[in-house]
């Protein structure tokens, strides 16, 4: 075994595996009655509490990606990465206010059922099998190795495949109980990796305070790095001017100033959390008021996460900058591992806990939407009509089982290559080019009933397209003197667009083209949702929610913009 990992560290792991098995048991048992019951599979369907769907939503969000990627974004920008964090408050407002009441109004359970109610089956189908490759290729398989390493790196860096067969079959054990055992034990994985990762946070500010003299104070320590690193506690990225240097210019590149918040960091999270299976899934089942409570605080929620994956960053920034970290294994996807660790025996082993809950979590969430999407939306339709409840149900077993078995033989020996991006850069690479097309198809399929199923098609393909030409072509079709919002190369490197003004570009121009094919058919589409005040009023209780996130959120840029 080895040494990176004492035997209090393993006790600590092992209570946390037990813990979350037998709870998921006990639910699985007592919801048996209903096992062949596929809502009750799929869903959940009326029996998850807003606190459980919150849990659930946030349990999926964060993996490994955000623990290991962000806290290397901390390392690089600084807090400016906790936008995407705090913007997506926001967006959970929006969905859950917005979004959530046109799906539960429409009695709309998959993503590709909204397309096919709204638009045309064509449409729903390309769709469907679009996101289940999405889903297996590009999600799972990332998510899968980047957690494998992260753990592996900890573990001593000789388990690897180990590693990653585990955290498939762990997450396995979770989500072939169904919907509701994969709800109900993200409750105990949010808990354990918000304690987890506050303890990690904890530990690093007061490493940072006791090697600059201030003993354990991790008041200290957050003073020490504001004091050390200011340009780290910046909300808003420069734009670059000639005299820039590259590593401003790459800053820039990957967090363009204010421009990121005109366009492409809201169609990021809108598109993420308003127009996605394995998230929008854990609403889809309950009453307009438990899913709206459940959003409300999963996007109260949000605004903790910067310090648990943002914060141990900048504080590896620091330590690494005043020779007191060794060298960083990876860059900087390398700061979060480094700084576990300075983490005491047993703690060390509630961090590895942490991670696993983030990745298993996040794995069981996304099968059981494979799951859905492939047993509902495809086999149902296309290939066995007539299938039983009980047969569905077996069905969607069989989809989780071969979805996770892909994703380990395709991250086995790195297949796709996600090593050589790195998992976080993975993922918003092939998913970046899509968004754009996706979220103007279903926002305009929601609140303009003009909007035809042809448009809806074409602005797939255009999105997808059009962020092919911004990010890949138009650099080298404008050069130097382009007018779009870019960085100055300097002669120092490539010439290139910010990917966040690239999706901006995209939606805008699919926009318009949506809207330009619409124009051309019916005033009114006949498949047009049917919308009305009442079904977007809020309750007392549930407008305070939202007024208390928003001035949270204020005050933060007030104190850090």
């Amino acid at each position: 075994m080895s040494n990176n990992l004492a035997f209090a560290d393993y006790a600590v792991f092992i209570i946390y595996f037990i813990a979350v098995s037998v709870y998921g048991y006990t639910i699985y048992r007592k919801r048996e009655r209903n096992e062949h019951d596929a809502k009750a599979y799929f869903l959940a369907e009326g029996t998850l509490t807003w606190w459980a769907i919150g849990a659930s939503l946030i349990a999926s969000n964060i993996s490994a990606e955000q623990f290991i990627g962000m806290s290397g974004e901390g390392f690089f920008l600084g807090i400016a990465v906790a936008a995407y964090e705090w913007i997506a408050a926001i967006a959970l407002i929006i969905v859950a206010v917005w979004f959530i009441p046109v799906y539960l109004k429409n009695k709309i359970y998959t993503m590709p059922q909204f397309l096919k109610t709204r638009y045309n089956e064509s449409t729903a189908l390309i769709m469907a099998v679009f996101w289940l490759f999405l889903y297996v290729f590009v999600n799972l398989t990332s998510i899968l190795y980047l957690g494998a390493v992260a753990i592996n790196g900890l573990a001593g860096g000789e388990y690897l495949h180990v590693i990653m067969v585990g955290l498939a079959v762990f997450a396995l054990i979770i989500s072939l109980g169904g919907m509701k055992v994969v709800a109900y034990t993200d409750v105990i994985q949010v808990a354990v990796l918000i304690i987890g990762g506050l303890v990690t946070s904890y530990i690093a500010l007061t490493t940072v305070a006791q090697y600059f003299g201030f003993g354990h104070d991790a008041i200290a320590g957050f003073q020490v790095l504001m004091e050390k690193a200011p340009e780290h506690f910046k909300m808003i990225i420069p734009r670059p001017t000639a005299t820039s240097t590259q590593l401003e210019i790459d800053k820039y590149l990957t967090f363009p100033g204010l421009m990121a918040y005109l366009a492409g960091i809201w169609i990021i999270n809108l598109n993420y959390w308003g127009c996605n299976q394995y998230i929008t899934q854990r609403a889809l089942g309950a009453d307009l008021e438990t899913a709206r409570t459940g959003i409300l605080f999963a996007g109260f929620l949000k605004l903790l996460m910067p310090v648990i994956v943002m914060l141990p960053g900048i504080a590896a920034y620091v330590l690494y900058q005043n020779g007191h970290l060794p060298q960083l294994v990876g860059g900087k996807d390398g700061a979060y591992s480094a700084m576990l660790t300075f983490l005491p025996t047993g703690l060390k082993g509630l961090s590895v806990a942490a991670l696993t809950a983030a990745i298993v979590a996040s794995l069981a969430g996304k099968v059981n939407s494979i799951s859905t999407i492939y047993t509902l939306d495809v086999h149902k339709k296309y290939i066995q009509k007539d299938a039983t409840d009980n047969a569905q149900v077996n069905i969607g077993k069989y989809a989780i089982f071969a979805a996770m078995l892909l994703a380990v033989l395709f991250t086995w020996n790195d297949l796709l290559g996600i090593g050589g991006v790195g998992g976080f850069t993975y993922i918003q690479k092939y998913t970046g080019f899509i968004s754009p097309g996706v979220f103007a198809m279903f926002f305009l399929g929601m609140f303009w009933k003009r909007t035809t199923g042809t448009a809806a098609i074409v602005g797939v393909i255009s999105g997808f397209l059009l962020s092919v030409l911004f990010n890949e072509f138009a650099p080298s079709l404008f050069g130097n003197e382009t007018l779009l919002y870019t960085a100055y190369s300097n002669g120092k490197g490539a010439f290139e667009i910010p990917f966040h003004i690239c999706m901006g570009l995209s939606f805008a121009f699919t926009m318009l083209l949506m809207i330009g094919v619409s124009l051309a058919g019916p005033k009114v589409n006949p498949k047009a949702f049917e919308l009305d005040t009442e079904m977007f009023k809020l309750k007392p209780q549930t407008t305070v929610m939202i007024v208390i996130t928003l001035l949270v959120i204020c005050a933060l840029y007030a104190k850090f913009w």
